[in-house]
């Protein structure tokens, strides 16, 4: 069994959950129970998964408190350079600043701290810097707890063309759209007999549903022609072909955009050929995670790209680089991609103005190309990057 599927019918909340229960607790009565299996844990997480409203969004005109997680690595050095930016352009921002280093649990693995899960939950949004997760038993990738955590189901990546900085594609404008709850890194494996590991891909109608519906609104609210699904339905007919279905039911609801299909592999190739045939992008979990990862080497790698996770719990905003522990603490990080993730967070607050004014700040420092630190092929420090970007910001007040 390749891929378990909930079925395109009458489900709603309450049968999904119980149907995944039952298929859990049958995996655990196989011959052999993999040690990296705990159909327990997967329950919980089922139970969150299915239990979840949508998150609505109501922000006034006061100042907003929101949670930082400045990371590991380079972590806290260009989150203090993104918080010195919005401090010169007077958004209207408190930052509560939170660590989330693991923490031992009752089970004996390493989980998030109940403060930095109470600071996201009270704040509904949040902004982090690059997480490292410790290599040992027991230590589980903090970035995936905490999509879990907070049900963020879509991983929203803008890739853009950046004026004045030379790559080998010119005018690249992508969203790519990632479902980001489930798919292959559902976490639920089983080792049936010695040397045969089983992997589900788990779909559902809900989770597709969903995601789905949002690449259309986030194309029609930014002005977007053409949406396109990015699938595998010729080889996984029910899984891909569940996702599949979501999306053009989706696209039925919306037709003043435009809709197409288009296999995983054919995408790859077009998009290396011509990525301007390409709009918002919506895609399964592992298909996006290679594909928008793909499209940011289209524009100058991952130190240029920006990356939302919208969720039904909060929406977390953050860089998507390493930390880079070998730059850490020399003042030669560069923190675009962690601004330019700070900028989309103001639009998704409705703070435009700030956002336009940031980014335009950033954009044209870039472009004049005195101050670029060294991995844009500069040699300036990130200090002076961000004190130039501060001047500009300055100036045009």
């Amino acid at each position: 069994m390749a891929a378990q599927i909930v079925k395109r019918a009458s489900l709603n909340r309450s049968t999904i959950s119980e149907w995944i229960k039952s298929l859990l607790t049958g995996l655990n009565t196989g011959p052999r129970q993999g040690p990296s299996f705990q159909s327990e844990n997967v329950i919980n997480d089922v139970d969150k998964l299915t239990a979840a409203k949508p998150l609505k969004r109501h922000y006034s005109s006061g100042t907003r408190t929101c949670t930082l997680i400045p990371g590991d690595g380079i972590g806290p050095e260009i989150s203090a350079a993104v918080q010195k930016i919005f401090q010169a352009a007077n958004v209207p921002i408190d930052w509560e600043v939170v660590d989330v280093t693991p923490v031992r649990g009752p089970d004996g693995l390493f989980n998030i701290p109940q403060a930095a899960i109470d600071s996201v939950n009270k704040n509904k949004i949040g902004l982090k810097g690059p997480l490292m997760t410790p290599v040992g038993k027991g230590h589980r990738s903090l970035n995936l707890a905490l999509r879990k955590e907070f049900n963020l189901y879509a991983n929203v990546r803008p890739c853009r063309s950046l004026e004045g900085y030379q790559t080998l594609y010119d005018n690249v404008d992508v969203v790519t759209i990632r479902e980001n709850t489930e798919g292959e890194y559902s976490g639920i494996e089983h080792e049936i007999v010695d040397g045969v590991v089983q992997s589900i891909k788990l779909i559902t109608e809900e989770a597709s549903r969903r995601v789905a519906e949002y690449a259309f609104t986030y194309a029609k609210d930014n002005g977007r022609q053409k949406v396109t699904a990015v699938h595998k339905a010729n080889i996984m007919r029910m899984s891909d072909g569940l996702f599949l279905r979501c999306c053009r039911d989706a696209a039925e609801a919306h037709p003043d955009i435009k809709f197409e299909e288009k296999y995983l592999d054919t995408v790859c190739l077009n998009m290396v050929q011509d990525p301007n045939k390409y709009d918002v992008l919506v895609m399964p979990n592992l298909y996006g995670d290679i594909l928008s990862d793909m499209c940011a080497g289209l524009v100058g790698g991952l130190g240029l790209t920006p990356s939302g996770n919208m969720g039904l719990n909060g929406a977390l905003f953050e860089s998507v680089h390493g930390t880079a522990p070998d730059i850490a603490g020399k003042d030669l990080a560069n923190p675009t991609a962690l601004l330019l993730s700070a900028v989309m967070m103001l639009r998704h607050m409705e703070l435009t103005s700030h956002a336009d004014k940031i980014e335009r700040a950033a954009f044209d420092t870039i472009k004049e190309g005195q101050y670029r630190t060294g991995d844009l092929g500069g040699k300036a420090k990130c200090s002076e990057f961000t004190n130039e970007i501060c001047k500009k910001i300055e100036a045009s007040s």
